[in-house]
């Protein structure tokens, strides 16, 4: 059981190093009825090209547009090799169509491509092979909105290491597959959302121990461990629900920067919080508060991806769901884990005490990084 803890934790920290967003890049593929092109604007992320490609002659750490524009040519290479496109078993042949461009996303900024594929027809059967970045980084994804001849809406596919190739489908997409596409997505972006993860985690820490006499006790029994991990999860819920929705219909938005600082600020203090032990049975407060503003970052990362304006409630539930889900499934092996290593002197200082600094400096870092766009 030790061992499955710490090696549970070597990865949260050790994925933690790496900056809050994931790696991806942004697609719209748009057909048209009677036309035999396929239009395609492309957002690549700078910092991903700049690792591939080296965009940064001077060394200095920072991308002038000067440096990206001289790279247009090998930029573009990169990207069609890495996307073909093919309509009736046969290939598209690429072209460019404007020049590259710059476009700001909640996580930096990106080089916008803009592209048409010549297919023999977009009325067949259209499939996509995608592979941009896999060979230097495995979980990075291409989200693509594709849409049909005809269509008012878009369809949303991720592409992944495990789906790199998939058709384009010709008929608009039906209620259930919108609603499994972005499920999958609000999954996967909880268990990828190391600040998410490290802040739940913080909270639930103490929730299998009890404060007595200043001191820190194993529960006695595993209901009360299990009402405190309701409660904490609950609060969060619900509140990031609230925002994620309101931020995902345009109701009420926030500048990313300061939603993301504040999300490494909540970090710490959760992380804090365990070492003074001051919270006890209020923890749920500290999750409901602060999961107002995990639900802001949460909807930036579905801004991001796209929401179909034709199934826009449908998209925001799938997605919702899915971050539940996922985080359902976090505590489901936390929670048995954290129980039976209660009470040990391993879990209370080496777990509760020594992770929660080595969490609070991580999240320390995150805040300096966010405020000052380091």
């Amino acid at each position: 059981m030790k061992r499955c803890v710490l090696l549970l934790m070597a990865l949260l920290l050790s994925a933690t190093a790496w900056a809050h967003k994931p790696s991806d890049s942004y697609l719209t593929l748009r057909a048209t009825e009677g036309s035999k092109d396929i239009t395609v604007r492309w957002d690549i992320a700078l910092r991903d090209l700049d690792y591939v490609l080296q965009l940064d002659r001077d060394g200095n750490g920072e991308l002038s547009w000067g440096e990206v524009r001289q790279r247009e040519a090998d930029i573009t290479r990169l990207a069609t090799s890495r996307l073909a496109l093919s309509a009736a078993d046969k290939p598209c042949t690429w072209a460019s169509t404007g020049p590259l461009m710059l476009d700001k996303h909640s996580d930096g900024n990106y080089a916008v491509l803009s592209l048409s594929a010549q297919c023999e027809g977009t009325d067949r059967a259209i499939k996509a092979r995608y592979s941009l970045f896999f060979d230097v980084d495995p979980t990075h994804r291409g989200l693509v909105q594709w849409i049909a001849p005809g269509s008012a809406g878009a369809q949303a596919l991720i592409f992944g290491t495990e789906s790199a190739e998939q058709s384009l489908a010709l008929l608009p997409t039906g209620a259930w597959q919108t609603l499994r596409q972005y499920l999958v997505d609000g999954v996967w972006h909880i268990w990828i959302g190391y600040d998410h993860i490290l802040f739940l985690l913080a909270l639930l820490l103490p929730a299998v121990l009890v404060r007595r006499e200043g001191r820190w006790e194993p529960a006695p029994q595993l209901g009360g461990a299990v009402k405190e991990v309701l409660k904490v999860v609950t609060a969060f819920t619900l509140a990031h629900s609230i925002t994620l929705s309101l931020a995902a219909l345009e109701v009420v938005t926030l500048p990313s920067r300061w939603v993301e600082s504040a999300i490494a600020a909540s970090v710490v203090i959760a992380a804090l919080s365990n070492l003074r032990g001051s919270l006890e049975n209020r923890r749920w407060i500290m999750a409901f508060v602060f999961g107002l503003i995990h639900g802001f970052g949460f909807a930036s990362v579905l801004a991001d991806l796209g929401l179909p304006k034709d199934a826009l409630v449908l998209a925001l539930v799938g997605f919702n769901v899915g971050v539940e889900l996922g985080q359902l499934a976090i505590v489901a092996v936390f929670l048995p884990l954290a129980f039976s290593l209660r009470a040990t002197r391993f879990y209370r200082v080496g777990v509760l005490k020594l992770g929660s600094v080595i969490v609070a400096m991580l999240a320390a870092w995150w805040l300096v990084q966010r405020l000052f766009e380091l």
